[in-house]
């Protein structure tokens, strides 16, 4: 399972590119406005930071303000890296007529806000290159939110379909191994639920008493 970070934090994402984790970038505009940083600046930087699929939101409502908007936003980008922008389209009958249209110009596509199976297949019909279920506020109401993943991971397996599932919204460590146990494409998760990824207490302590015996090791 590939992973993403979802985040527009540059600090983050150069410190997590360093450890050779990352596939990929995921951001929207709330993300954008914590970074601090202008909408340009943070794009830009972070297409050199990672290689892979970076998406990026539109904000427009209607079909043909998301096409212009997504044109433009591939523009923005230098050449090398256009082969990694991949445009956030929001799950509504505007967002697949603009994913139709996108796909067919050969611009990816990211499908989000995507809440359940009969969302994912509508989009990946349109031509959707990547989509992504929002399992963390699935959680929120009361819904179990990776029974979202297994629905959509039959239905693509069963008729082959490219495209690939991010799953998103992702609130604790147990969502990633639940993801990968499922067999999703992609999990796009926060920079601190990553580093958490990363910690057990039973390592912190052998490395602690590895450390302890060697001190004692006569030099």
């Amino acid at each position: 399972m590939k992973i993403f970070v979802d985040t527009a934090d540059l600090n983050e994402i150069k410190e997590l590119a360093s450890w050779g984790i990352l596939d990929g970038v995921t951001t929207n505009p709330t993300l954008v406005a914590k970074s601090g940083y202008s909408f340009t600046e943070v794009i830009k930087k972070i297409f050199t930071l990672v290689d892979g699929p970076i998406s990026l939101e539109v904000v427009s409502e209607q079909a043909p303000d998301m096409v212009k908007e997504a044109k433009k936003l591939v523009a923005s980008i230098p050449q090398k890296y256009r082969k990694n922008v991949t445009i956030k389209i929001p799950m509504t009958a505007e967002g697949l007529k603009a994913v139709k249209i996108l796909s067919e110009e050969g611009i990816k596509t990211n499908v989000t806000l995507v809440f359940s199976a009969n969302q994912a297949l509508l989009a990946a019909k349109a031509g959707a290159t990547f989509v992504s279920p929002f399992i963390g506020r699935l959680d929120d109401i009361g819904q179990e939110g990776m029974q979202i993943i297994e629905e959509i991971m039959e239905i693509f397996v069963n008729y082959d379909i490219e495209t690939e599932v991010i799953v998103a919204s992702i609130r604790h460590p147990i969502h990633v191994i639940e993801a990968a146990r499922l067999g999703a494409d992609i999990a796009t998760v926060p920079p601190g639920i990553i580093r958490k990824m990363v910690t057990h207490s039973l390592t912190d302590a052998g490395i602690k008493k590895f450390l302890d015996d060697w001190k004692k090791v006569k030099k």
